[in-house]
């Protein structure tokens, strides 16, 4: 059975939610030099005090624990509408992983779990999600809601992207985040998972759709998902080789040697680029190497959701 029959008939994880509150476990467990110093996993349901709040819903019992003060959450209070998008291209499907797993995924697999992750947070803070799904057209879309039917719904169409997989054809991110845009009437904080594979003459196309989005003010955040090690640093066997653009199909046969410097300095350069672009526009830009922690992810969901108001 190859990896396309196998996502097909299982799903890319066998128990999506659990493995999603696992990660969020293990973040918080891992804390130690943050806000959130001391927090269970019960952090989801405080929020910190404010100078000038009224002090009548401040926990004295977390205070005792954190030093820090926080006030109580309540079911009537949904501050935050969070909208995901996720990029389920050909390319997001590099490296080739057999067996998907926590700590062996590939970009797809990372993106599916770390919008799950952020779900689970967001479930328990009582906020609305929402989803949006593109490869070579646009998938699915899901408006933001805070129920638990909703929820499970959501979880169940990440988990069977697999199924929904493009040909390969190309993607053309730009026009399904101006139909995104479209649909988000209401201010959100979005999130885009994407590894930002387009053509050069496709950038500025690209940076108008997420102006687009920023145009009901919208926060933005780019997570770019990439595999590091190869995708960056060009770390191949110096045997010949045939590399091939899962997105069009085109291939070339080389050493990796005779082209890793040109390579890299061409990757920093459209980073930095990329990087420069986004502040300009206010758009938060996220680098993600695949093959670390969720870590990252969840810091910044925790900073921009605390700063969203």
């Amino acid at each position: 059975m190859d990896l396309q029959q196998h996502l097909e008939q299982s799903g890319l994880f066998q128990n999506l939610e659990l493995l999603a509150r696992q990660v969020v476990e293990g973040f918080i467990s891992g804390i130690h030099k943050s806000p959130f110093h001391g927090f269970s996993a019960e952090f989801a349901e405080h929020k910190i005090y404010n100078t000038g709040e009224s002090t009548k819903h401040i926990d004295w019992k977390l205070f005792g624990k954190t030093d820090k003060l926080y006030t109580k959450r309540y079911e009537e209070e949904t501050n935050l509408r969070c909208h995901m998008i996720l990029d389920n291209s050909a390319s997001m499907y590099y490296p080739e992983v057999k067996q998907l797993g926590p700590d062996n995924l590939n970009k797809i697999g990372f993106g599916v779990l770390a919008i799950a992750a952020l779900m689970n947070i967001l479930k328990k803070q009582r906020d609305a999600v929402g989803l949006s799904i593109y490869s070579d057209e646009y998938t699915h879309y899901s408006p933001e809601k805070g129920s638990e039917r909703h929820h499970q719904m959501l979880l169940a169409r990440l988990n069977e992207v697999g199924t929904l997989r493009s040909s390969g054809s190309g993607t053309r991110t730009y026009t399904y985040l101006h139909q995104i845009a479209e649909k988000l009437k209401r201010r959100s904080l979005v999130f885009l998972f994407t590894d930002m594979f387009q053509t050069e003459a496709e950038d500025e196309q690209l940076f108008d759709a997420l102006r687009h989005l920023k145009f009901n003010k919208h926060e933005v955040v780019l997570f770019h998902l990439l595999d590091r090690e190869t995708e960056l640093s060009f770390n191949f066997e110096n045997t010949p080789k045939r590399y091939k653009d899962v997105e069009t199909g085109m291939h070339i046969d080389l050493f990796a040697d005779t082209i890793r410097d040109a390579y890299e300095e061409e990757v920093r350069a459209f980073m930095s680029a990329l990087k420069l672009t986004c502040a300009k526009y206010k758009i938060k830009y996220v680098p993600v190497d695949i093959r670390e922690s969720f870590a990252k992810v969840l810091n910044t969901f925790m900073i921009e959701r605390q700063a969203f108001g």
